[in-house]
């Protein structure tokens, strides 16, 4: 996975003569001093990152704090005051109007927060609108218009108008709209910021879906962590312009780089980004397909546990096998385990995300297995461990131990 936009000090003074701005900033003055001294102020100060092809880039922070201004600037509806925006080595900084206007055709879309849907058009010749203008084919722009439409969950609304539709179908046509293009980048300026929480999240889902099946490299803004955390491959914070951290959810929950990153991530549903690798404990006792029911029984007694996972040479799991099974195999006369009918264990991957078991585990009597892809056992699952990892952020686990239930 190569990478796809590269961002170096980008700098966005909002005046039509920054250079005094730029050397105080050169000179390490600070966003306050500049403005005491000059007047002028200064939007994005100094950013810089890299944006993987095909990935999920999130760049949050309040409002007023720079991140739509950065979106803008890599399409240069904002023209940046000094930097690089480089997408597939090309900087875009240095084209003319012309190759500028062939990057937007080629390879960027945008979706706007309110939507930008022209109320005497309907569905289908709003989507249509961007082919139209680079001058495509009434019949090559209709039937790629209406696939895109299908795919987001609007076939048969092509020739509604806006005015008929709610703002949750409103924001899939602007959707349908950039994809038309067939860009291969997106970008998303707060595009579910408007709608109700319900519908929101919903397109949230939409988009995690379409982005499975054609693999776009998408930049969404949002002042929202958990919709960051939900959506983002990875997170960018922006505070007075200046970028603060990069990093997973993972890492951005875990190891914020300072109160600023902090105050975004108390009180998050850790359960929303750990998976089950993160929150499983080492197997550990274990006993072999080829030990017998007297092994078996004299490891749980050391052990104090009266049940263990059973694995072949390879550690791929068997099975469960209880203290009551052990010892009516012991009475049987049986030799091996081979020959003992074991318990099925649920069995997960260790990429699952925690918030997806908690039914699974709230109802097991026994620990879930966790398993790499080629089956073999890497740890186990028990609602202690996942309530203690849970607990890290020092969070209210009220709402989660009611779900998974009580520990004893």
């Amino acid at each position: 996975m190569g990478v796809k936009i590269e961002v170096k000090n980008l700098v966005k003074i909002f005046s039509s003569q920054p250079q005094k701005a730029l050397d105080l900033l050169d000179k390490g003055l600070s966003k306050e001093e500049i403005l005491a001294k000059t007047g002028l102020t200064i939007g994005v100060n100094n950013v810089s990152f890299t944006v993987n092809e095909g990935e999920v880039f999130v760049v949050m922070g309040l409002s007023g704090s720079g991140k739509s201004t950065v979106l803008r600037c890599l399409n240069r509806l904002i023209e940046p005051s000094s930097g690089s925006v480089i997408i597939d080595g090309v900087d875009i900084i240095k084209l003319d109007f012309k190759e500028l206007r062939k990057v937007r055709q080629t390879k960027l879309a945008m979706v706007f927060q309110q939507f930008a849907l022209l109320p005497h058009r309907t569905v289908l010749q709003n989507t249509v609108f961007g082919l139209e203008v680079h001058g495509v084919s009434k019949a090559e722009r209709e039937k790629r218009a209406l696939e895109r439409l299908a795919m987001v969950g609007l076939a048969g609304y092509e020739n509604s108008y806006p005015e008929e539709l709610s703002g949750g179908m409103k924001q899939r046509v602007g959707l349908a709209r950039a994809l038309t293009n067939d860009p291969d980048i997106l970008l998303m300026d707060e595009a579910f910021s408007a709608l109700d929480p319900l519908i929101r999240e919903e397109m949230q889902d939409e988009l995690l879906n379409l982005q499975e099946k054609m693999n776009k490299t998408i930049v969404f803004i949002t002042h929202d962590l958990s919709e960051a955390l939900k959506i983002g491959d990875r997170i960018a914070f922006i505070r007075d312009g200046s970028l603060v951290q990069v990093g997973t959810p993972e890492e951005i929950i875990r190891d914020p780089a300072d109160d600023y990153v902090a105050k975004f991530s108390r009180g998050v549903d850790r359960s929303k980004i750990l998976i089950l690798k993160d929150v499983m404990k080492r197997p550990h006792p274990i006993v072999q397909l080829r030990d017998g029911p007297h092994v078996a029984l004299q490891v749980m007694k050391e052990h104090g546990i009266s049940s263990v996972f059973v694995v072949d040479r390879a550690k791929h799991l068997q099975g469960l096998i209880t203290a009551d099974l052990a010892l009516e195999a012991r009475k049987a006369g049986i030799v091996s385990l081979q020959e003992v009918k074991l318990l099925e264990v649920p069995v997960y991957n260790a990429n699952v995300l925690v918030q997806d078991i908690f039914s699974v585990i709230a109802e097991s009597k026994i620990p879930l297995a966790v398993v790499d892809e080629e089956q073999r056992l890497i740890g186990i699952i028990i609602r202690g461990s996942v309530l203690a990892a849970l607990a890290n952020t020092g969070g209210d686990l009220k709402d989660v131990s009611s779900t998974i239930g009580t520990v004893g």
